[in-house]
């Protein structure tokens, strides 16, 4: 079949909901079918129908093709795909990528969860965050972060409804207002509201991360000192950690250069020590050596002299 055919070369489009979270019964929702390369026709798939559901037919879509679905309701919480169709050569792509239409149930039917942060709401960096959610529908819980729209992670409860969420070795980026929600599960896609938040601080450790930075390093004579400097948008900040003021016209090129010559002169400095050292040692290992050779040597001992006597008498 020449669909079939072209269908292997052709892009594959992309899906996406608007709004893509926080949608509730009677709520509208636009889809919009992403389309890399003109199209003559686009067509939406709706889970569990047998065809498409929605088509769009104007002419030729370049861009973008738009799909509404106004007053949202239950069977409207399922998951859609696009696809589109080329004259020349005549062809049709592959499905997209299924989106999920995740619409918020009555709170007085599915109540919203409950939240813990276990670590408090101030962390240091590096620092592992346990956040708990419970549910009494035993639902599959999903964590949000105020300002994301996709989920932070999902969680399947223990027997008695509570998901543990693990942030692992945070950073401040990390910070922010966290909610929970979870689906009561069947077909459709539906969710609880969103419960009440904890929010989480991030401390920042004491070592500072520029964007740029300079390492200097005397090798091989003062392997040991290394000097650091990291520079951001704020200022300097010294081998010590300490900031510095910026220069008045942004202009941070007189601190390293400053740094440098600290730096040389350091190494400089423990270079001259070492010969010092080194020199001294010489000297004295010479001094010793020529004392031992000038020193005048002891006469040698006179040898004992016997006193003249008979010869003994030689036994026969």
């Amino acid at each position: 079949m020449p669909g079939s055919m072209t269908a292997f070369y052709l892009p594959r489009p992309s899906l996406s909901l608007h709004p893509s979270q926080g949608v509730s019964l009677g709520d509208t929702v636009t889809l919009r079918c992403h389309l890399p390369r003109p199209a003559a026709r686009v067509d939406l798939y709706k889970e569990g129908y047998s065809g498409f559901e929605k088509q769009a037919d104007m002419g030729m879509v370049h861009d973008v093709a738009e799909f509404l679905l106004v007053s949202v309701k239950m069977e409207d919480a399922v998951r859609y795909q696009c696809q589109y169709q080329v004259l020349e050569p005549p062809g049709t792509s592959k499905m997209s990528v299924p989106v999920e239409l995740v619409v918020t149930g009555e709170d007085r039917r599915y109540p919203p969860p409950s939240i813990s942060m276990g670590s408090g709401r101030n962390v240091r960096t590096g620092t592992n965050v346990t956040i708990r959610c419970s549910n009494k529908y035993n639902g599959i819980t999903v964590l949000h972060k105020n300002g994301l729209s996709a989920p932070v992670q999902h969680r399947k409860p223990d027997a008695g409804g509570t998901a543990t969420f693990i942030l692992f070795v945070v950073t401040p980026a990390d910070s922010g207002t966290y909610r929970c929600s979870y689906r009561p599960g069947g077909f459709y896609l539906l969710s609880s509201p969103l419960g009440k938040n904890v929010t989480l601080e991030v401390t920042p450790t004491t070592s500072f991360q520029g964007k740029s930075g300079l390492h200097i390093q005397c090798s091989p004579w003062c392997p040991w000192l290394t000097v650091s400097l990291h520079t951001n948008s704020s200022g300097v900040v010294a081998r010590d950690g300490t900031p510095k003021h910026p220069h008045p016209t942004g202009d941070n090129r007189w601190s390293h250069g400053n740094l440098v010559a600290a730096v040389a002169g350091s190494c400089a400095a423990s270079f001259a020590f070492i010969l010092v050292v080194v020199v001294s040692f010489l000297l004295a290992a010479r001094r010793r050596r020529i004392q031992r050779d000038t020193k005048p040597r002891p006469a040698p001992l006179p040898l004992p002299q016997t006193s003249p006597g008979k010869p003994k008498p030689r036994r026969r």
